[in-house]
């Protein structure tokens, strides 16, 4: 081989090797290139992973003060309600308190008219009018079912045992009379109303 050709040979060896490391340095810096780009993605995703996390505490955070506040609310609502139902329960038996003192109070001022009421039909038992005695007995009748209808009641216990809290007793009767501390006449009735007694009873007691 000629000087010539084995320079051209010797020529074209070095373009192939040069080639050959342009080619693995273009491989390389593009592998570089690639795991740049790979571990941006990856820090990227890193990233995106750590906003996600942050906004998921956030919003958990948030959520938890949301309950918070509605668990108050709801105990604040709770009491207020409480409140208005005693304060409601109160103001309902101070009404009713007022209305029965008041009941008790108007009952006892009749009570007198009452009882002149049946000294009136007692007088009239030997009367000819039996017209004026007929229309006494009316409005007696008539008070008396107004006493009913608002739950007044007599308190007449005769021949039963004495009991200071319904009578008063005034007179004091024979052996005779009956069985030893039973009331063998009501001199004058007592009334009641719901079982509170608005003027007791006048008695003669059987002493014992």
């Amino acid at each position: 081989m000629s000087k010539k050709k084995r320079g051209e040979r010797m020529e074209e060896q070095n373009a192939e090797t040069e080639n050959t490391s342009e080619n693995e340095a273009l491989e390389t810096m593009e592998a570089e290139v690639e795991a740049a780009s790979d571990e941006e993605a990856t820090q990227e995703a890193a990233r995106e992973e750590i906003a996600e996390d942050t906004q998921k505490e956030e919003a958990a955070e948030a959520l938890a003060a949301a309950l918070a506040k509605q668990e108050e609310y709801l105990n604040l609502a709770q009491r207020v309600k409480a409140d208005f139902e005693n304060f409601r329960r109160r103001n309902q038996n101070v009404r009713k308190e007022a209305y029965d003192d008041g009941t008790r109070n108007f009952a006892a001022t009749l009570l007198p008219v009452l009882d002149n009421l049946e000294r009136a039909i007692a007088a009239a038992e030997n009367s000819s009018d039996t017209a004026l005695k007929e229309g006494v007995e009316m409005v007696y009748r008539q008070m008396c079912d107004a006493f009913t209808k608002r739950g007044i009641t007599v308190i007449d216990r005769q021949g039963q045992p004495f009991d200071p809290n319904l009578e008063n007793a005034v007179m004091q009767g024979a052996p005779e009379d009956g069985e030893p501390g039973t009331v063998c006449q009501v001199l004058q009735k007592g009334y009641q109303l719901e079982g509170t007694v608005l003027r007791h009873a006048m008695v003669k007691v059987v002493p014992e």
